[in-house]
């Protein structure tokens, strides 16, 4: 019989400890104002920040080189990771990313994490519910 009292070990533990411990991060309201300058929208409930997308953090480690070889081409210079609280998912992503900027020895693009992740965005005010898609207020009263 197998033993229920085992932990399983974390996800990120097959993957490297990332070089940067302290990822650079970013507050909501600068987010804002890139999303409100750019000309072009987390958790996938109770809505996510305009212009994001949402990866699974389980297979994020291998889509690296993949998602940076895409924002390059596009130009992009501010890559901006969140999760609910930025205290883990968005953290570790922000700080594989910007281990591999420097990799790649590139000084314009950066990697940033979201302070108080999403929920601190839902719940700053209407403001910053109106760059939200698919956002259910309800939702993010709940967890405050």
């Amino acid at each position: 019989m197998a033993d229920s009292t085992k932990s399983k070990a974390a996800w990120y533990a097959a993957y490297p400890v990332a070089r940067t411990q302290n990822p650079a991060a970013i507050d909501r309201a600068q987010v804002l104002q890139l999303i409100k300058e750019s000309t072009g929208g987390p958790q996938s409930y109770g809505g996510t920040i305009r212009g994001s997308i949402n990866l699974p953090a389980q297979s994020l480690f291998p889509s690296i080189p993949t998602l940076y070889a895409i924002f390059k081409a596009a130009g992009v210079e501010k890559v901006i990771w969140y999760c609910g609280s930025s205290k883990g998912r968005g953290t570790r992503g922000a700080a594989w990313f910007a281990d591999h900027i420097e990799n790649e020895k590139d000084d314009r693009m950066q990697s940033l994490v979201l302070t108080e992740g999403v929920r601190g965005w839902a719940t700053a005010g209407e403001e910053y519910a109106a760059f939200m898609d698919e956002y259910e207020k309800d939702v993010w009263e709940k967890s405050e």
